[in-house]
């Protein structure tokens, strides 16, 4: 029956599909920024932030397409519906995918929760002359139905103000008699809940690993044993699959829904943003355009971040003006040559850490974030991953995968982490093993682009032709090592939009303060290293243990020993000081290719080493890195052999 809750302050779950703007409905009800996009696969940990105007704590979940979960993504959010004690739950869904909405909509209602539904991207219903009834879908569901347009921030107020007053829905679906039998069973004998006992009898006969699990954690082996007895009675009296029969009752309830409040407006009419959406996943046009979007981000991040803003920076600002008035200021109030030496010697904190820091490497991570901004915004990068689908096969996965690694082109140690949406263990590892070996971060790709951009893009298609090459025959190697089977691919194909300026500039804004934050003091504990390793002779020594590998073998001036070095620190502060050998004529076109390459195959930095340690043991971390680091400095110098046979020169 429905009945309005009375509002007390507490916890909201923000619960949908990948891609429908929790995050970014979060970060209007809370202020508080979290980077959202236009794709699947953003959010996969749990965010918490109490709201501006509401004194509730909102949670903002990683996406779920339905009951059962199953990746590990989905159940986290499971977890939340079954842990936390919510006074409400906001439904987060896709005005202009109703059915695939409702269908959600219908497996919260049965949980008993207080439930609000936001049909947010209004505006793309409108676009298509489907634009939502929410007054009629309130009435039919006996809840709050509100229309929003998250990156606008339209229906903001009304949804807060629903969010005042969630309604228990009163839809209610019918099953077949076997599995209501079931369900009254188990009711009966299922330890009590957050969710209502038909709901979890529900989860726990479609086969929820989450359920499972918190069943038997709180059932003794009788009670266990007879609540899968119900389960196989059930199946077998149906004769298919209880989850499948479970689906298809809902769906009945969520199309006589549909039907009933679905109108499509009179000006509807085929929208070109359609029409580049088919072409971005054609076979054949799809290639052109992915040149043509790989062409704009080597121009706007290694030409332009790279050559012309980091020339500005460094040569100009930085040396002309900021770094001589920096020594000379260290030089007047300190009499310790140790002192000048650590602050602006040759691995001085300001000299190397922060100049590299701020007039290198910040230029190029600020342009690789805005032009990345963009093709998340716009809905590209789910078409990529169907367009890549075929090479992805190759190497035992499919293009879901292309998810975390184009993201490990943003930060390796962030991607690690959203391999959570691949749906098998074995698609997880195979995926960390090639971010790990291959996939240079936004500070190191800048560098590559700036060094090799500026000899030809014959070096670059070198250096790009060699990554990848060497990621499908590892993949393809490993994914006939790796036991398991490779998951089915199914990935959202949200629609193609021209991305909004502004929310581009804050996810770029969030990212530069994240490096800030996070990467510069990385890079002055680097300088400090080396300013202790250059005094106490340790740093000679050293450079000279690994000269016989980097001179002999890659064919490398001595010099190069310091910046691999620096390289097991992290790989981008090693391209960055193979960069200011380059910048000082030590290094040919050819010895900048194997360079590059060998450092893009390097090990992975120490912080993605130890996101490889939490999400999969130790033990994988220290085999990927010992199966990287040999492997990266064999291709490197065949490669060397290679260009020196063929006599290529630039």
């Amino acid at each position: 029956m429905t009945g309005e809750m009375p509002r007390q302050a507490g916890f909201v779950a923000l619960v949908g599909h990948p891609n429908v703007g929790k995050s970014t409905l979060f970060e209007a009800l809370t202020g508080h920024r979290v980077i959202a996009a236009n794709y699947p696969g953003t959010t996969v940990e749990i965010v918490r932030a109490t709201g501006r105007r509401l004194g509730d704590t909102f949670i903002d979940s990683p996406g779920i397409l339905s009951f059962p979960s199953r990746t590990e993504d989905e159940q986290a959010t499971v977890r939340v519906l079954l842990d936390e004690e919510l006074v409400g739950v906001l439904q987060v869904g896709d005005a202009k995918n109703l059915r695939r909405t409702l269908l959600l909509t219908v497996q919260l209602a049965e949980m008993g929760v207080p439930l609000t539904l936001a049909l947010n991207m209004a505006d793309e219903a409108h676009d298509r002359g489907l634009p939502p009834d929410s007054d009629g879908l309130s009435r039919l569901l006996g809840l709050p139905v509100v229309a929003t347009t998250a990156v606008r921030g339209e229906g903001i107020e009304p949804l807060e103000a629903a969010l005042r007053r969630p309604e228990l829905a009163s839809i209610r679906v019918r099953y077949p008699e076997p599995i209501e039998v079931a369900i009254r069973e188990l009711a009966k004998l299922l330890p009590p809940a957050s969710v209502r006992e038909r709901s979890l009898a529900l989860l726990f006969l479609a086969g929820d690993p989450v359920v499972e699990e918190w069943v038997r954690a709180r059932c003794d082996d009788r009670r266990m044993g007879e609540a899968v007895r119900i389960r196989s009675v059930a199946a077998e009296a149906l004769g298919t699959p209880l989850s499948s029969a479970i689906l298809e009752a809902r769906f009945e309830v969520v199309d006589s829904l549909v039907g009933h409040t679905t109108q499509a407006s009179a000006g509807s009419r085929p929208i070109r943003k359609q029409r580049v959406s088919r072409m971005t996943t054609h076979p054949l046009w799809g290639l052109p355009l992915l040149a043509i979007v790989l062409y704009g981000m080597y121009w706007f991040v290694g030409v332009f971040g790279a050559g012309t803003l980091v020339g500005w920076l460094e040569g100009t600002l930085f040396g002309r003006y900021i770094n001589p008035w920096v020594i000379s200021a260290v030089g007047r109030v300190s009499a310790w040559d140790w002192l000048q030496d650590l602050l602006v010697g040759e691995y001085g904190l300001w000299t190397m850490g922060m100049t590299y820091a701020l007039a290198l490497i910040l230029p190029i991570v600020a342009t690789f974030f805005f032009a990345f901004g963009l093709l998340e915004d716009s809905g590209y990068l789910p078409r990529l991953a169907v367009l890549t689908n075929r090479i992805f096969r190759a190497m035992g996965l499919n293009g879901t995968a292309v998810v975390p690694m184009v993201l490990g082109l943003g930060c390796v140690t962030m991607a690690t982490m959203t391999t959570r949406i691949l749906s098998s263990k074995r698609d997880r590892l195979l995926v960390i093993l090639l971010l790990s070996l291959g996939v240079p971060c936004s500070a190191q790709l800048g560098v590559v682009m700036g060094m090799l951009g500026g000899i030809s893009m014959t070096a670059m298609m070198i250096w790009a032709g060699v990554v990848i090459g060497v990621l499908v025959v590892v993949g393809w190697l490993a994914a006939r090592l790796v036991p398991g089977d490779r998951s089915v691919f199914v990935t959202e194909l949200p629609p193609m939009r021209r991305p909004p300026l502004r929310p581009v500039v804050l996810k770029t804004v969030a990212r530069v303060e994240w490096y800030i934050r996070e990467v510069v003091p990385l890079f002055l504990i680097g300088s400090i290293l080396l300013f202790i390793l250059d005094r106490v002779d340790l740093l000679a020594w050293l450079i000279g243990v690994a000269e016989p590998l980097v001179v002999d073998w890659l064919k490398l001036p001595a010099e190069a020993a310091t910046a691999f070095m620096m390289g097991f620190f992290r790989r981008d502060f090693g391209a960055t000081g193979l960069f200011l050998i380059a910048g000082d004529g030590l290094l040919s076109p050819l010895q900048m290719v194997v360079s590059m390459t060998t450092i893009t195959l390097f090990v992975p930095c120490v912080a993605s080493v130890l996101m490889i340690a939490k999400e999969r043991g130790a033990g994988t971390a220290a085999a990927v890195t010992a199966l990287v680091f040999p492997l990266a400095i064999f291709i490197g110098g065949l490669l060397g052999r290679v260009l020196e046979f063929i006599g290529w020169s630039a």
